[in-house]
């Protein structure tokens, strides 16, 4: 059975310069394998997360019409799973996609103020 080296005796072997070439190239190639596994297990955990805002994003749409709603009354709609602000970030998506239109509208505030509010819609 071989002597196992430690990661430790590897390091100092490199800062003294009494390193060996052949344990170094296999410390290498076992930390690159560890990376390329560390790699493919966030893309398929980015992947995942991914599908499930896609998802996130279709019902929003489904949410939609032609009548103008702000992001506030459509996460009312949605329910409360999601903060106003994921349903705006959602709703910005899909009007950089050209899915949906957005335009500022008065709506009157708690206090009866109207106050300017970005709508959405479905353009027909």
């Amino acid at each position: 059975m071989a002597n196992k080296i430690t990661e430790r005796e590897i390091y100092n072997s490199i800062l003294n310069g009494t390193v060996d070439q052949a344990v170094l190239c296999d410390f290498a190639e076992k930390k690159l394998a560890q990376l390329d596994k560390r790699n493919a297990s966030a893309q398929r955990r980015a992947a995942a997360k991914r599908a499930e805002g896609n998802a996130i994003t279709e019902e929003i749409f489904g949410i939609l019409s032609t009548e103008r709603m702000t992001r506030e009354q459509v996460a009312q709609a949605y329910g409360s799973e999601l903060s106003v602000a994921k349903v705006g970030s959602r709703l910005n998506q899909l009007v950089e996609a050209g899915r949906v239109q957005k335009e500022t509208i008065k709506v009157a505030n708690a206090e009866g103020r109207m106050v300017n509010k970005v709508a959405y819609f479905v353009a027909e």
